[in-house]
């Protein structure tokens, strides 16, 4: 049985290595070949000793999801359905920006969690990704792009923020993550890698302690009582306790700001009181908050806030100084904006009325 090398981040590699009797170096000449070569042959490491690849040939294979379809919208937003089991499919997506590339990667195939206005969601939940799956939407995207836009960086910014919940798969993450930030590997900036949460205090607290990160949490409402019913995980870690956790990860984040995002739903909660109610829980939280138009998917109940109501609410946190910008809707063509992600999820929470929807 081979090993896929994509499971490891630095520290397993390394092991690796030195299980196989080889000199340390190795594991970092053969990281950069992976990662910031993207190369997942091993004849063609051109400065690794023969007898090192072939030994590699016989034990050791890269083995990154496999791509089922890929499709570019309109605007050159590109979303890829990836293959990660048997029955269940994962999507990514990749947002091309004058000043920045982003990619928008999974962590879980589905979700568990069952915002109520979300689609991913609504599918119902498998199992988590391991780290060949999670790094492995990074590798491909890197390939193929770089394929199609030739020498340079085209990813500069990673964002946690497809299916699933990235802090209930801790560990598979944040090995993910020590590979995107090393120098030996992607080499991006802490300040450049976002991942967003629904607001697992545990896992907030955690990832503080274990790689910190940009943070963006998943907020769309000002008061218990509507987050109770937007966003259920509420009711285990109300927002007391999460803007608590959220201070306390403040002490070692990259950014001195916690992003706090609000899908605006039309008449649940983009009224003027809704807004004086955020402004006055957000008041001791050093934050932003990104306004999304909510994107609509079949089946839903909710509506879009009109283009009015959202830029009134805009202007309310606005004017009261908190910098509040409103998320431009990408890639909607292709079911590739926020919150349509959906894949092809074996179910295993027997949710009433599975989701599928992986067109492209």
């Amino acid at each position: 049985m081979t090993t896929n090398l994509l499971e490891f981040d630095g520290d397993g590699l390394a092991r690796f290595i030195n299980d196989l009797g080889e000199k340390p170096f190795r594991a970092r000449q053969l990281q950069r070949w992976i990662h910031r070569n993207g190369e997942g042959d091993f004849a063609r490491m051109s400065d690794l000793a023969k007898e090192f690849r072939d030994r590699l040939l016989g034990c050791a294979e890269i083995r990154a999801p496999r791509v089922l379809r890929s499709g570019e919208s309109a605007d050159g937003t590109y979303k890829w359905l990836l293959e990660v089991d048997g029955g269940s499919a994962i999507e990514s997506v990749f947002i091309p920006e004058s000043e920045r590339g982003t990619l928008c990667i999974s962590t879980q195939a589905g979700c568990a969690l069952d915002c109520s206005f979300c689609s991913t969601g609504k599918q119902g939940f498998n199992r988590n990704l391991s780290v060949a799956e999670i790094i492995g939407q990074l590798w491909i995207a890197n390939r193929e792009l770089g394929a199609q836009a030739g020498a340079g960086r085209v990813i500069s910014n990673v964002v946690l923020m497809g299916m699933g919940e990235p802090l209930l798969n801790f560990d598979n993450t944040v090995a993910a993550l020590r590979l995107m930030l090393d120098d030996n590997a992607y080499g991006l900036s802490r300040r450049r890698v976002t991942l967003s949460t629904s607001g697992i205090v545990p896992g907030i607290d955690a990832l503080r302690d274990a790689c910190p990160v940009a943070l963006a949490v998943s907020l769309h409402a000002p008061s218990d009582a509507l987050r109770d019913k937007l966003v259920p995980i509420n009711r285990k870690y109300p927002l007391r306790v999460l803007l608590d956790a959220c201070l306390r990860y403040l002490d070692r984040a990259p950014r001195d700001f916690i992003t706090f995002e609000y899908v605006m739903l039309d008449g649940v909660n983009d009224t003027a009181a809704h807004a004086q109610e955020l402004l006055a829980l957000v008041e001791r939280v050093p934050c932003k908050i990104n306004l999304i138009p909510f994107n609509p998917f079949p089946g839903t109940g909710y509506r879009r806030s009109s283009r009015e109501s959202i830029s009134a609410f805009s202007q309310s946190l606005n004017a009261a100084g908190i910098v509040t910008t409103v998320r431009k809707t990408r890639g909607e063509d292709i079911d590739a904006a926020c919150g349509q992600l959906a894949g092809q999820v074996i179910d295993r929470t027997r949710r009433a009325g599975k989701f599928v929807g992986a067109e492209i």
